[in-house]
């Protein structure tokens, strides 16, 4: 009987896999502005040549423009179409890395249209950062802006950066601000790319969830009956069970956030009233409230914010907006599929002219690399042969 030996493996390179993290490993030069306003004090990060057209960024709650934005942006098939842009990234007041904490004892401001419309220059003078002084009766309280304020505070921002038009890119609450500016000031927006975003104002479910997440964190701790309720609103029940190891990332950050300043966001947001657009097939009706620029709406299958998206699409006008659920994949989609994202946001900006960001897609780049790669070597580790090649 012939004896069997052991076969020896030899010039296999195993590579150790890198914990994942978030920003990604490229790192990225910002001009940074703290920028003031009737209703306090805004931080913008700017990333790219100011000459380009604008893409105007804003983030969900408990995220900022690195934690929610960094990654996708960095991705491989997205910075050759970024060439032709520039990103504006805003952070709602305190909510930026490393800000101050707000004081205690503020209050969500109410609507005040004197104060949108015509902030006085006595105001301007008093303003703290991350927040302006309270005109309604309650007078010298600490006012952290609604959502209808936060979305007025973009126009000095543009004012800021010459801006005359920008695209919204947002996602959850910040979904909701752009979309509140872009109804606001309907010339000044020539598209909006939205997800997870809601037109309608907060059940009573979330309004509970909400209220008990922003009572926990004034307190200045952040809970893990708050940690679960982050994890759901950005990736929902699915992706919490599927991927452990960006759940790792996420729960380590989550433990990195200031719970006073995000308390002050997550009121606001539990706060925000509904939008009030209609959809009218008959476009007979000039008083009916709607977007005037294109509109496309996307999330995950599983996204705790499925419901709100179909309800929102459903009010949208047919002929300038458009509505894309991406299957297998939670709310987080810029973190679980950017491939898809990135091909879906080409798509949206050829239908609006750019028809030049014709860019191979991840899957044609990935054919050509693995045949290179197939030649030049007959061993590969599985780790290896899945790893992306990064142009």
């Amino acid at each position: 009987m012939e004896k069997l030996t052991d076969i020896e493996l030899r010039d296999i390179d195993v590579t150790e896999s890198r914990p994942r993290q978030i920003g990604g490993e490229h790192h990225v030069v910002y001009q940074e502005n703290d920028i003031e306003t009737a209703l306090g004090t805004i931080h913008v990060a700017v990333h790219g040549d100011v000459t380009k057209p604008a893409i105007l960024t804003y983030h969900d709650i408990g995220l900022n423009h690195l934690t929610n934005f960094q990654n996708f942006f960095n991705y491989s098939e997205m910075r050759p179409i970024l060439k032709s842009f520039c990103l504006y990234h805003v952070n709602a007041p305190g909510q930026q890395e490393g800000a101050a904490t707000l004081a205690q004892g503020f209050i969500v401001g109410e609507d005040s249209e004197g104060l949108l419309e015509n902030p006085s220059n006595d105001t301007t003078d008093e303003i703290k950062e991350g927040y302006s002084i309270d005109l309604s009766k309650n007078s010298g309280s600490l006012h952290f802006p609604n959502m209808d304020q936060l979305a007025a505070q973009l126009l000095p921002v543009l004012q800021f950066y010459n801006l005359k038009r920008i695209m919204g890119f947002g996602m959850g609450a910040g979904a909701n601000i752009l979309s509140r500016f872009a109804l606001q000031h309907p010339e000044r927006v020539d598209a909006l790319f939205l997800i997870n975003c809601t037109a309608s104002a907060p059940g009573w479910t979330e309004w509970g969830y909400q209220k008990v997440n922003a009572w926990y964190l004034r307190s200045g701790h952040m809970t893990a009956f708050t940690e679960d309720y982050l994890l759901w609103h950005w990736f929902g029940s699915t992706t919490k069970n599927r991927n452990q190891d960006l759940m790792k990332v996420y729960k380590d950050y989550i433990k990195q956030i200031n719970p006073t300043n995000l308390a002050a966001f997550i009121e606001a947001y539990m706060r925000r009233t509904d939008l009030g657009i209609q959809r009218d097939l008959t476009h007979k009706h000039s008083e009916v409230k709607q977007f005037k620029c294109n509109v496309m709406l996307i999330t995950g299958d599983y996204s705790g914010h499925l419901d709100d998206m179909v309800n929102m699409n459903g009010r949208l006008d047919p002929t300038n907006s458009t509505w894309m659920k991406l299957a297998d994949c939670g709310g987080m989609i810029l973190e679980e599929n950017p491939e898809k994202v990135c091909e879906a946001f080409r798509l949206f900006l050829q239908g609006m002219g750019y028809g030049y960001l014709a860019v191979p897609t991840l899957s044609q780049t990935a054919i050509v690399a693995s045949k290179s790669q197939a030649s030049r070597t007959q061993f590969m580790t599985q780790e290896q042969r899945f790893t992306p090649q990064m142009a």
